[in-house]
């Protein structure tokens, strides 16, 4: 039962610390990103003591800044990497059907113009061959016409292209984020110790195991724990970390700065699929539907620093390469920019391969590379993607074991959505409550649908606790198509700290709702109310003040 409390948020994080604190572990992740979240998950649901920590939120650099896509790699095929891209097909079936109400089929309609390094005849032959690579795991390809593709997708602006494909992936309903954190929540059920916030100082080797200082970077207090094996699930992040035990890899990262643009919906609501082209340097950049919004991206840009921002450059670049690819009422501007994402692909390359300004970012894959230290007893991750990420999971798993650290077998139980039977009694009680008559919004899906969705059995607890308070079904925020119910959930069970782990992660809020309609929203107060007690005015002041501006 959700209850109504005032200062519950922080609970579940301090219950986390506390077993962190003095604690002995079988391993310690280190980074709650998508590849640490799922080696804790696979290491906990095989039986392990678990510790993880990020020194920010769960999923909170490169993991939230995906194209929200899960995807086989089809780009890869250009560069004839077939094992590669059959692998990451696998993985998206896996996860397809692990995941039916998160991971949905999509299709990728791609207008090919004539400076398009492909024709359309050519282009479907490599779609063929993908979908067979992919062992048949979606809707089969298709070859359009121009007029075809003009009544596919009137927005198109066809006075250029040559025709075009359609093929099929997969993607996210919710945010990339919020992915990320149903492995966190799957740890925390199968016993791990996590904790966002919390940085690693220092780690020795001290006899037979880790010791590491630790500190919580909200309160600044510094405890240690130790761990007979360490994950480094850095990210972008794993050689700086390596660099301070001295450990020597055969792997290192480079890497790449990708950015997307969200603005209003560009296409037309009959048909919810991603629209792709080439752009002037023959890149291939995506619309990606989000609901009642349209994500552009994305951009590849070699960097020399995980640390980046969205420039004018980015924005000009970008706005340009969509208002001459689509028929708009009026060119798109900064003006109509709602959110903006900027993150970096962290790139794997042999350590000591080509020089380093001399490597072709662009013909790199987003595959991974996991390395085992004996001496050290460290599992270094490095690079990958969230399409390849339950592959990640297990493959560290077997690297721990071979480390002299017993697991239990894998019963597969660590990630996936409940069973069926569970999420037929959900919408029976969801139906006899008429849950989706609470909201009466157009173009946006059943609310049971995106209660179990988001939540799985905790949507139960939803249910309940409007049953004994029908305010508690109301939109918090209008717009942002939140319930007081989740606000409650939300405090309780997914160890907020700040308001941007709610607003960006936990939800997608920032990223569909503009900044002047967050900021003169009449219910953000009761939000931050809800979420941090009598901290919340403290907790709002640096959340606007933490925000970037766009533009």
């Amino acid at each position: 039962m959700i209850g109504r409390c005032d200062d519950v948020s922080m609970s579940l994080r301090d219950a986390n610390i506390n077993r962190l604190r003095d604690g002995l572990f079988d391993v310690l992740v280190i980074g709650a990103g998508i590849n640490g979240a799922v080696s804790a998950a696979a290491l906990a649901g095989r039986g392990a003591s678990v510790a993880m920590i990020d020194r920010g939120d769960f999923g909170s650099f490169t993991s939230q800044e995906s194209s929200n896509l899960v995807w086989g790699g089809f780009k890869y095929l250009e560069h004839y990497e077939l094992p590669l891209v059959f692998g990451l097909c696998r993985s998206r079936n896996r996860l397809m059907k692990a995941y039916p109400d998160n991971i949905k089929e999509i299709g990728f309609l791609a207008a090919l113009d004539r400076t398009a390094p492909y024709r359309p005849w050519f282009a479907g032959l490599g779609a063929v061959g993908y979908w067979m690579i992919g062992l048949f795991g979606t809707k089969p390809p298709k070859v359009f016409g121009v007029e075809r593709v003009k009544l596919e997708e009137p927005a198109i602006n066809c006075t250029e292209i040559r025709g075009g494909i359609e093929y099929q992936d997969a993607y996210l309903v919710d945010n990339d984020s919020r992915f990320v954190f149903s492995f966190v929540r799957s740890a925390i059920e199968a016993g791990a110790s996590v904790a966002n916030y919390v940085e690693l100082v220092s780690a020795q080797r001290v006899a037979d195991r880790w010791v590491a200082r630790l500190r919580d970077v909200d309160s600044g207090e510094e405890f240690t724990t130790s761990a007979r094996a360490i994950v480094n699930a850095g990210g972008p992040f794993v050689d700086q970390i390596n660099e301070q035990w001295g450990l020597e890899s055969e792997n290192r990262i480079v890497y790449s700065k990708g950015i997307h643009l969200v603005v209003p919906r560009l296409t037309t609501n009959r048909h919810d699929r991603v629209l792709a082209f080439f752009d002037d340097t023959q890149r291939l950049f995506y619309v990606i539907p989000m609901g009642r919004r349209s994500v552009i991206g994305t951009t590849d840009t070699r960097i020399d620093t995980p640390f980046t921002a969205v420039d004018n450059d980015d924005r000009e670049f970008l706005l340009a390469q969509i208002n001459s690819r689509l028929v708009l009422d009026k060119p798109l501007t900064v003006d109509d920019i709602i959110a903006e994402r900027s993150g970096v692909r962290p790139l794997v390359v042999k350590r000591h391969g080509d020089d380093k300004k001399n490597v072709d970012w662009t013909s790199l894959s987003r595959k991974h590379e996991i390395e085992r230290d004996d001496d050290l007893n460290v599992v270094t991750i490095f690079g990958g993607k969230l399409t390849d990420c339950l592959n990640v999971g297990e493959e560290v798993a077997h690297k721990i074991e071979q480390l002299g650290i017993p697991l239990e077998q894998d019963l597969e139980n660590w990630y996936g959505e409940p069973a069926k039977a569970t999420r037929s009694e959900f919408f029976r009680q969801a139906k006899l409550m008429k849950v989706d008559r609470l909201r009466t919004k157009p173009d946006t899906e059943p609310l049971s649908d995106r209660l179990w969705r988001r939540y799985g059995r905790r949507a139960f607890d939803l249910l309940e606790a409007i049953r004994a308070d029908p305010s508690m079904g109301e939109d918090i925020m209008g717009s942002a198509d939140y319930l007081r119910a989740e606000l409650h959930n939300a405090a309780e069970h997914e160890m907020i700290v700040k308001l941007d782990d709610f607003m960006r992660r936990r939800s997608k809020i920032d990223l569909v709702v503009s900044d002047d309609d967050i900021r003169n929203s009449p219910g953000l107060n009761e939000v931050a109310a809800i979420l941090f007690g009598e901290a919340a005015d403290t907790r709002l002041t640096e959340y606007f003040a933490e925000k970037p501006r766009i533009g």
